[in-house]
């Protein structure tokens, strides 16, 4: 199996907390920015889905902090998609300092909502397929 794709952030001192670690909530904004990477590297971009009438949806995110980061760190934030039958997928996350130390670990449920409708495609596999450039960040 390939190496999960991955993004570069250091953490910026305005997103500590008072306690001089990183804020809670940006985790997700990590965790988000990382997705967003994967799907423009693999040739969609926001205007390409909202283009095919479809945009993501997050229906479940847990996040497990296991260490914490500090301004100035840098972190590799990890992004994996996990197929299944239905209308929703799964993706993996690490938040990983540059030197391995597990700082956080992210899981989350997604869909694909039709706009117009305002409901979950039946098989979002089969878009990401149609739109990717490149199948394999998306482990298809």
């Amino acid at each position: 199996m390939a190496e999960p794709y991955s993004v570069r952030v250091t953490v910026r001192g305005y997103e500590t907390d008072t306690q001089g670690h990183l804020n809670q909530a940006v985790y997700l904004n990590y965790a988000e920015h990382a997705r967003w990477s994967l799907l423009q590297a693999a040739g969609i971009s926001q205007a390409r889905l909202v283009g095919q009438g479809v945009g993501p949806v997050a229906l479940e995110t847990n996040i497990r902090y296991r260490r914490e980061l500090l301004a100035g760190d840098e972190v590799d934030v990890t992004c994996e998609f996990e197929w299944g039958d239905g209308k929703t997928f799964r993706i993996r996350q690490e938040i990983r300092k540059t030197d391995g130390t597990l700082a956080a670990e992210v899981t989350a449920v997604g869909g694909l909502l039709r706009l117009e409708e305002r409901k979950l495609v039946v098989d979002p596999r089969e878009v990401f397929k149609e739109l990717a450039t490149d199948h394999a960040l998306f482990g298809l």
